[in-house]
């Protein structure tokens, strides 16, 4: 078990369980599901950016990335239905946890400048989404082999009802929120 999901039963439950008055442990909020979004917009011109989009991902993830396709042809973009445009990744479980703590705790104090997540990611239900602008913080990633640099969209579910939830949840696990 990785330490984020150990800290996450041991302490996050319990601090949560108080501070919301659930009266049971199935009401506490958790982590559903991870999935990083990477969109290439040269893809259609330049197939070997979406295959190294796709190689990075995985190596990020430590899963296998899935192509994405266009669901609309756009002549202004030069771009047909059902050509691959990017690549998403959806992580659960064991592999959710480990990406997380690689994320908040070697990646992001990586990030140049960085002044904290912004709080207003969320979506009304708990869910929290925020970009990435360079895939390059990420150790696993080595930089003279970059061609291309690009940015990722990161959605975090959860099983909380309210943005409120959801934002305790998070901080308890770590997130670094820009103070408001």
């Amino acid at each position: 078990m990785n330490q984020l999901q150990e800290k996450y039963k041991s302490e996050i439950v319990g601090a949560l369980r108080e501070k919301f008055q659930y009266k049971s442990v199935m009401q506490v909020p958790g982590l559903e599901k991870i999935s990083l979004n990477v969109g290439i917009g040269d893809a259609a011109t330049n197939p070997k950016a979406l295959e190294a989009a796709v190689e990075e991902l995985g190596l990020i993830t430590g899963q296998r990335a899935v192509r994405t396709k266009a669901k609309k042809s756009i002549a202004g973009f030069k771009l047909r239905e059902g050509m691959a445009i990017g690549c998403r990744v959806t992580l659960r479980g064991q592999r959710m946890y480990e990406f997380l703590f690689r994320l908040i705790n070697i990646a992001i104090p990586r990030v140049r400048d960085f002044r904290g997540l912004n709080p207003n990611g969320f979506d009304g239900r708990g869910n929290y989404n925020f970009s990435i602008r360079e895939q390059i913080i990420f150790p696993e990633i080595n930089v003279d082999q970059v061609d291309s640099y690009h940015g990722l969209n990161v959605t975090v579910a959860t099983t909380a009802t309210t943005d409120e939830e959801g934002r305790e949840l998070l901080t308890a696990l770590g997130f670094p929120f820009r103070k408001s």
